[in-house]
């Protein structure tokens, strides 16, 4: 901001002194002064123009103690609130002389206009030095710039870097020694004198309370100067704050064409945040708003920052405000201090402004601190960060937002969807900075949250109350009228949402008489961090280890933190119930000097127990595989019901170290339909090989894997590799098993338009997950598919339905067993929801067993229309085959390129990207 432009006022005394020379006038050195050595702050009235005041303006008296006089150029004057922790927020720029032995006089803000005025001061700073009446700690600097470092608690002044005197006061939590005793009210008419002058660095000591304030200039005080001084150059007079309408406060653009200048405005109170870190509150011209603008292209509504005032404002109040106009990393603002608000008897009202979204950039900022009421449809995009902000994205229309490598090639088509997708997202937040992350101690509830109110990502929302267009935190949002919080939630919280949660414990039947399914059970590690010495921890609000953190387990902390997370992996493979799963980031014991299938028993045998019955049984590692040290602490596996498949030959991973160095090795095993007999049904085989591509993240990326920004992410090129040794694997493994029945599934880490999924297209595998208008992951407010299936032509031809379970990716994180105990309430519970971060999806196949009835009969008096251009033969797709002859009507064939795909995975650059809340320090948004 601007620095104010202040008056200096001549007395006869200093134009008398201003016409000599300088050498005799010093600069004092930085530090307090017990020895009488330097300037001390001598008289500070902090109630000007309150009711009982004894003068209209408060003011601060410097003294000088020295035998010479001192030149305040380079000097300042600052205060920080009783409260504050980081620099002063206002700073006066001193200049002039005091004489030896001489006072100087600094007129400042006002509260009103009650009673005398100050007899002339040497220098007038009028507003931009308003200290607050009964709290908080003035310095006197001898550097023109704001004091950095400035500490909390008691402190010699000589030890900060530019400060020479201070004065804490009422219950400041800066102060030397102790704080100075203060005023009780603002109409309380005592000023804080020093006693003859003294600093002792003890506020409290030196600082006594006067019933008669003695404001005195340097033209009453003082000894003649020895040595004349230069000739100050004149400043310029203050200007008086101009009385503008927040439109023009506002402007046109993006930044207020007032910005550091002084301004006066009227408004209604249209929200408050005295609670939650804000600190401000939002205005908007009386009669605004509704289906008429006034003033297209400039907002009605304005925040003021005003941590001193914010207590004394309501909703529905026309206050008059004056402060400095500025912006805050893109919110316009105007930062008032204390006396700086003036409530008015004038009735005003405003009518909250229906707009429909999604608006641009300028559309957007013309309404910026407006009251709203959205209009349409609207849904939830993403919940991460209601675990840790206490916000949710938002869209508008009935559908979250698609990842844009998933509907759109990578390059300039997935460019424009993400900037589409970038205009559409609008952040519903709960009117507080608070941070529910990690944070041990941390007291507070999430708000919008609950595990009776899922809140999961695809849901749609309804306003129930008119929120504000707010920008802060890099991006759009709708505030709440106060801050939300779990006691206040009925009558604040500014949406109803949906729960559109599934009511069955199953995904949906699939029908055939084998199914196969695909799960990533999110580090599902036996081996916990509790057991490796060094290993570090996320901990909870009370301060207990939860997950791992930087080493080379990668799950549960604790034996009771991983019984939580296995109970609800083994509720959700339960609930699953398919022949086969596919397993992605599991253990790999080996690393642990355990056998490599430990993990992996481990997990069958809590799945048959809780089943009750040994339904379970897993495929063993292969003999002939790659050297433990060239195998990541994850692993791929599968686990089968004996009861419908058996396992023919033993397993095998394809030993490539140059495709597979940095990913995990395919796992491919031969299976049959089960008889009761181990030779299973003769022509019912299938093989299974279950991948794990190497994840986004771009730590160490080089050369053609660094992320060009296509949309695909770093290691791109070696994914496209893994894919296509995958398609040689698969071919290998066709001749081997006598079949060419062929499911490719897991997590390839890449979405169904990105150059991998292509190549495994290209040679004729079928996506069975675009068939389903469903998803398996959500990254960064979109929705996608990592997790697929891919069929052979031929295991095509057998399938018999297809679903993603949507279990995981909608669910919130702070549902993980991850964040137990992470907020006062507990959120976890031992189901299947949220067990992992990835959706399970599963097919299901007739493979020349016995007949099974079709997943949805069709009533054959009413058969389904073809769709135009469809015939009911096999000459089209199998897929289009399927909805004319009416078995799962609705799915959409082979459904649009790339349905609801999301973005990244684990270790993307950064984690989860969520909203930057480490703004500069001054304003603890």
């Amino acid at each position: 901001m601007h620095a104010p432009r202040l008056r200096l006022v001549r007395t006869a005394a200093t134009a008398a002194a201003l016409t000599l020379l300088a050498p005799a006038v010093l600069s004092a050195p930085a530090q307090a002064s017990p020895a009488g050595d330097s300037l001390v702050i001598n008289e500070a009235y902090t109630n000007g123009g309150s009711a009982n005041a004894v003068y209209t303006h408060k003011f601060v008296e410097l003294y000088n103690p020295t035998d010479q006089p001192i030149s305040l150029d380079g000097w300042s004057l600052q205060y920080r609130s009783a409260t504050g922790t980081s620099s002063p927020t206002n700073t006066v720029a001193l200049s002039g002389v005091i004489p030896a032995k001489g006072h100087f006089l600094i007129s400042g803000g006002s509260n009103g206009t009650t009673s005398a005025a100050l007899p002339e001061a040497d220098l007038v700073a009028g507003g931009s030095f308003n200290p607050a009446g009964t709290k908080g700690t003035i310095v006197l600097a001898d550097q023109a710039g704001t004091v950095t470092g400035l500490p909390v608690g008691s402190i010699l002044t000589d030890d900060v870097a530019g400060v020479a005197d201070v004065l804490g006061y009422g219950t400041s939590n800066t102060y030397e020694t102790a704080p100075a005793a203060a005023p009780s009210a603002n109409t309380d008419p005592k000023s804080m004198t020093r006693t003859d002058g003294v600093d002792t660095d003890d506020n409290a000591a030196d600082f006594t309370l006067t019933d008669t304030p003695t404001p005195t200039a340097s033209s009453a005080s003082g000894e003649p100067p020895v040595d004349p001084v230069d000739p100050v150059d004149p400043v310029d007079p203050a200007p008086t704050a101009p009385v503008l309408s927040i439109a023009e406060i506002q402007g046109t653009g993006s930044a207020t064409p007032y910005d550091g200048q002084a301004v006066t405005t009227t408004g209604v109170v249209t929200a408050v945040y005295s609670t939650g870190g804000f600190n401000g509150y939002y205005i908007q011209t009386p009669g605004s708003g509704g289906v008429e603008d006034a003033t297209p292209g400039a907002s009605d509504g304005v925040f003021v920052y005003s941590p001193e005032t914010v207590g004394s404002v309501a909703l529905g109040e026309t206050v008059t405000v004056t402060g400095t106009a500025g912006e805050y990393y893109g919110l316009t603002q105007i930062t008032v201090s204390a006396g700086g608000v003036q409530t008015s008897a004038a009735a005003g009202t405003v009518s909250p402004r229906a707009l429909s979204f999604p608006l641009t950039e300028a559309e957007k900022e013309a309404h910026e601190g407006e009251l709203l009421a959205p209009a349409g449809e609207w849904t939830v995009t993403d919940n991460y960060d209601v675990n840790r902000y206490g916000s949710l994205g938002i869209v508008p229309g009935t559908d979250p937002l698609d990842n844009p490598t998933s509907v759109a090639l990578p390059g300039a088509e997935a460019q424009a969807v993400a900037e589409a997708n970038a205009q559409k997202l609008i952040v519903l937040d709960d009117g507080a900075a608070t941070d529910f992350g990690r944070s041990p101690g941390n007291q507070g509830t999430l708000p919008y949250l609950d595990l009776d109110d899922p809140v999961r990502v695809g849901a749609s929302l309804d306003f129930r109350t008119p929120v504000i267009l707010d920008y802060r935190y890099d991006a759009w949002s709708f505030q709440p009228l106060e801050q939300l919080t779990d006691a206040n939630a009925e009558r604040v919280e500014p949406v109803s949402v949906a729960d559109d949660r599934p009511k069955e414990a199953a995904p949906e039947a699939v029908g055939g008489n084998v199914s196969v399914a695909s799960f990533n059970v999110l580090n599902y590690f036996t081996t916990l961090g509790e057991e490796v010495a060094g290993c570090g921890a996320y901990r909870d609000r009370d301060g207990d280890p939860v997950t791992t953190n930087g080493c080379l387990p990668r799950g549960a902390y604790e034996t009771e933190d991983f019984l939580r997370q296995q109970e609800k992996i083994a509720t959700a493979i339960n609930g699953l119930n398919t022949s086969v799963v596919a397993l992605e980031e599991i253990e790999n014991s080996e690393k642990f000097g355990l056998d490599r299938d430990h993990a992996l028993a481990h997990l069958v045998d809590a799945l048959n127990a809780q089943a009750g019955e040994e339904k379970w049984a897993y495929v063993a590692s292969p003999t002939d595989r790659p050297a433990v040290e060239d195998e990541d602490v994850i692993r791929s596996a599968f686990i089968y019901q004996p009861a419908e498949v058996t396992p023919i030959g033993e397993s095998v991973l394809l030993d490539d170290q140059v495709n597979f160095d940095n990913a995990r090795e395919p796992l491919a095993q031969h299976f049959r339909v089960a008889d009761g007999t181990p030779e299973g049904v003769e022509g019912t085989d299938f093989v299974a090989i279950t991948n794990h591509f190497k994840s986004k993240g771009g730590s160490g990326a080089t050369g053609d894997n660094v992320d060009s920004g296509d949309g695909q992410g770093a290691y791109n090129a070696d994914r496209v590799a893994q894919a296509e040794a995958l398609v040689a694997f698969a071919e290998e493994m066709k001749v081997r098993a006598g079949t060419d029945r062929v499911l490719l599934l897991g997590d390839f880490n890449a979405y169904e338009q990105e150059d991998p999924i292509r190549v495994i297209e290209a040679a004729g595998y079928i996506s069975q997950g675009a068939k389903t208008d469903e998803y398996s992951y959500t990254y960064d407010g979109a929705v996608g598919s990592l997790d697929h299936v891919f069929a052979s032509p031929a295991a095509d031809a057998t399938v018999t339905g297809q679903d993603i379970w949507m279990i995981n990716a909608n669910e919130s994180i702070a549902l993980e067993y991850s964040r137990h105990n992470y907020t006062a309430e507990d959120l976890y519970s031992p189901d299947q929801w949220r067990s992992s971060d990835h959706n399970p999806i599963l097919v299901g196949m007739q493979l020349d067993g016995p007949a099974t009835d079709p997943v949805d009969p069709v009533d054959p008096v009413d058969p389904v229309t073809p769709a135009p251009g469809e015939q009911c033969d096999a000459a089209f797709n199998a897929a289009a085959w399927m909805r004319c002859a009416g078995v799962h009507p609705g799915q959409g064939g082979n459904g649009k390129p790339g349905v609801h795909p999301g973005q990244g995975d684990h270790g993307k650059p950064g984690g989860h990207p969520g909203r930057g809340r480490a703004h500069a320090p001054g304003q603890q948004r």
